[in-house]
């Protein structure tokens, strides 16, 4: 038995909402006030997870955060009942309200950065959850977070949790959405791929102008550190400012890879030639495919309104590999004619797989932002809680409970309705019987 990539993805959050929080993504600011679906989001998301599944792939199910914070807004002056803390927060400070009911945290990509056994020094996979710093609205989940991913992988004897990195700017860790792993087999000891938009101790160096880089230099090298990388495993590249300015928050906006494939735009990296010169390199004599992906072909513009790069790769064989798309790729001449030219040029993608997830989408989020990537050998997939691997069984279970508890339309006047609060909790304290995670959320420990 050999080591598989597992996806493990977000589910959809109750409060799912267009409150625009997220400055830099211009999906999530086109869309701000739009009426959302949560049981939609939820059930476009869980359609994926199965279709995944169905072809054979170990696909894992993370829980949502608690949402409302009702602990921040407490932590921020609020008092008295929740009911009243809510009514006061849509009275004196709407937008703060608004950044404690968010549901970003469906997008999984950025909970943590994760490294396998087969590149640490001692043989364990080690797991940072990210700080996100850059946003408020997504620097209140790590504690969660970090509780969640304890309860799924909760044997000490394969996994190492470190805490999220110090909370400050200068180590801003935006997670798996900056960070790749490149391997000849998964099996193998492999390249791990640190993107960063900006030096936060050398603000002086080349950085943004426009949109914040939110991943620092700093913040990759500790955790190459903590995770007991070596310098030949390791690979530290910044992202081209440009590309930033342009909306390309992350670098699973504009690139992708798996295994010895590199999928990425002309303009992803400030430093092409390094980054190219240092993974032929490494894969020495083995087959590598850098595709680069010309601006002539898909501009930056459509690589950000089809999320083409946000994307996941696929290894259906040793061989070949699927790609999986968001539905709006399709829907675009240029992204579509360069799909047909991507599966039949000479490299091992050779199928198109496409989702509809709009919900997501229109705030922000492809196939790839939903996902959190984990290779795992046999032992370790047996020691991962089982509650959480998706099953015809668990499907079944999480399908029915979304279509119990969740509303089919969510604005930003109904966040200040305490029946939300209530509900949310409600389907919560369900959620983590049926994936048997514990007592994980405030409510449950308070």
């Amino acid at each position: 038995m050999h080591a598989v990539e597992a996806n493990f993805d977000g589910l959809v959050g109750p409060t799912h909402n267009y409150a625009g929080l997220s400055y830099g993504n211009v999906a999530s600011s086109k869309n701000q006030q739009v009426a959302s679906n949560p049981k939609e989001a939820a059930l476009q998301g869980l359609a994926k997870m199965k279709a995944l599944h169905d072809m054979g792939f170990v696909q894992g199910v993370l829980a949502p955060q608690e949402r409302p914070d009702i602990n921040t807004l407490k932590r921020l002056g609020f008092s008295g009942s929740d009911t009243h803390i809510l009514a006061l927060a849509a009275k004196t400070d709407p937008v703060l309200l608004t950044s404690c009911y968010s549901a970003s945290s469906m997008w999984t990509a950025n909970a943590a950065t994760i490294s396998p056994s087969s590149d640490t020094l001692d043989g364990k996979i080690h797991i940072t959850p990210a700080n996100l710093v850059n946003k408020f609205h997504r620097s209140i989940e790590p504690e969660t977070t970090a509780r969640i991913l304890q309860a799924v992988f909760n044997d000490n004897q394969y996994f190492h949790h470190h805490p999220p990195l110090p909370a400050v700017d200068v180590f801003g860790d935006e997670g798996a959405a900056n960070h790749t792993r490149l391997c000849n087999d998964y099996d193998d000891a492999g390249l791990e791929l640190f993107v960063f938009g900006r030096y936060g101790l050398s603000p002086e160096k080349s950085a943004p102008c426009r949109f914040p880089a939110r991943h620092t230099y700093e913040a990759s090298t500790a955790i190459a550190r903590l995770h007991g990388l070596t310098l030949e495993q390791t690979l530290f590249i910044q992202q081209n400012p440009d590309v930033i300015d342009q909306g390309v928050f992350h670098n699973d906006v504009i690139a992708v890879g798996n295994r010895n494939v590199l999928l990425f735009h002309e303009q992803a990296f400030l430093d092409k030639k390094e980054l190219l010169n240092k993974l032929y390199h490494f894969f020495h004599d083995k087959p590598f495919y850098p595709i680069e992906v010309s601006s002539n072909f898909v501009s930056v513009k459509d690589a950000i309104n089809t999320y083409l790069f946000n994307s996941q790769l696929l290894s259906l064989t040793n061989e070949e590999m699927a790609i999986v798309v968001p539905e709006e790729c399709l829907h675009n001449n240029a992204v579509k004619h360069y799909l047909s030219e991507l599966i039949s040029a000479d490299n091992p993608i050779n199928k198109v797989l496409n989702f509809n997830l709009k919900q997501s989408m229109q705030n922000g989020g492809g196939p790839a932002c939903l996902r959190l990537r984990v290779i795992l050998t046999p032992e370790e997939l047996g020691a991962v809680n089982p509650h959480c691997i998706l099953n015809e069984f668990l499907y079944s279970k999480l399908t029915n409970w979304v279509n119990k508890h969740y509303r089919n339309q969510l604005t930003i006047q109904d966040l200040s309705d305490p029946s939300l609060l209530h509900e949310t909790q409600l389907a919560l304290d369900e959620l983590t019987q049926i994936l048997q995670l514990g007592s994980i959320y405030p409510f449950q420990r308070n």
